[in-house]
């Protein structure tokens, strides 16, 4: 096997959704390989999200230089929550680093959170690490409304973590396969992991602005169609059934 050949079971996978991000593809990918190689054994896991752009081209082409990436593809287009879903079920590791792909995410703090997991004092059921931007380099129409639905949410779901909306995340796969799937979910992520009785921490990390291509979300992405998913989780929450199951035989 090549020194920088993917083996068997990766220790970690770093999934990352993409939909039209052509320019962003082999940059980002540059510095994942350059972050992790050498600290960790791991995978990069790619979902195209039915792009129309050169996305798909060019990762078939950095995938040939890259022997850690692995590249996947929706037919049509069906959001990012299930561009995510599909990295994860795909992944091999039993820890999952998500990020987003328009190269604002930080990759150098994914090392940030993993250390997480090596404290002797860290919460004994630690089943999510979640990205802080606490200074965000958006525009300002982007800050005020993830404020508002930071707020929002964190009111009506108590899930105690300021920033949902980043895309930097470190995730426990079973856990994550085990949450309920519905569009959008993964702004949720913190409340649906609660649900099912894990621990969550969030960590400050860095956030940059976008360099290349242009930002696929706006202000009702955020608030409206938010409150109609934030109510649905909300039942979610109230309706849950966590027994606690002991072996007797």
């Amino acid at each position: 096997m090549r020194p920088d050949q993917a083996p068997s079971t990766p220790e970690l996978s770093v999934v990352v959704p993409v939909w039209n991000e052509a320019g962003n593809i082999e940059p980002l990918i540059a510095e994942i390989t350059s972050v992790l190689e050498g600290k960790v054994n791991y995978e990069i896991v790619y979902v195209d999200d039915g792009s129309r752009d050169e996305t798909p081209e060019r990762l078939i082409r950095a995938s040939k230089e890259t022997p850690r990436l692995r590249v996947l593809r929706h037919r049509i287009r069906c959001g990012q929550s299930a561009a995510i879903r599909t990295g994860v079920k795909a992944a091999r590791a039993a820890w999952v680093a998500t990020l987003d792909g328009d190269g604002q995410n930080d990759p150098a703090d994914i090392p940030t959170l993993l250390a997480i997991l090596q404290q002797a004092d860290r919460p004994p059921r630690l089943r999510m690490v979640v990205g802080e931007r606490r200074r965000r380099k958006d525009n300002w129409i982007k800050r005020a409304s993830s404020r508002v639905a930071n707020a929002v949410r964190r009111a009506f779901l108590e899930d105690d973590t300021p920033d949902t909306g980043c895309g930097l995340k470190l995730i426990h796969r079973e856990t994550f396969l085990d949450l309920p799937f519905f569009d959008h979910m993964h702004r949720f992520l913190p409340a649906l992991v609660l649900r099912e009785r894990g621990q969550v921490l969030s960590v400050e990390v860095h956030h940059r602005p976008r360099s290349r291509g242009t930002s696929k979300y706006g202000l009702f992405d955020r608030l409206w169609v938010g409150l109609v998913d934030l109510l649905g989780v909300l039942w979610l929450r109230r309706r849950a059934k966590q027994p606690e199951v002991t072996e007797i035989k």
